[in-house]
């Protein structure tokens, strides 16, 4: 845990979420800022700073990070209609927060280029 990480506070229970998946690895919580109906950040417990951060090592970890969103976007009723799932890097991809998060994205048609 990164005591200044926004999202290692939230893991902790220092700040409140709404929480709709949790396991030893990943916690996912509904996001404050919804950019679309359905919008849920799926984080590792671990601190990662962001994907470009990740070792070869996390392999297993990031892949948890997609099949957990798998199976949280089907509990979610979102796997018929299809979402989104993004994943920002970086300052220039959008990353706000220094904390490797995947964003599912659902509830409405998803437009190329996001908008």
């Amino acid at each position: 845990m990164t005591s200044d990480c926004l999202f290692c506070r939230i893991i902790a229970g220092e700040i409140p979420s709404t929480s709709v998946y949790q396991d030893e690895d990943v916690y996912a919580f509904r996001d404050i800022n919804p950019a679309a109906p359905t919008h849920v950040l799926v984080i590792p417990r671990e601190h990662i700073s962001g994907i470009s951060a990740a070792e070869d090592a996390q392999q297993a970890l990031l892949g948890k990070l997609m099949v957990s969103a798998k199976h949280i976007a089907k509990t979610l009723g979102l796997e018929d209609n299809g979402y989104r799932l993004v994943i920002n890097n970086g300052e220039q991809g959008g990353q706000t927060v220094y904390h490797l998060h995947l964003h599912i994205l659902g509830g409405r048609q998803m437009t190329w280029p996001p908008g």
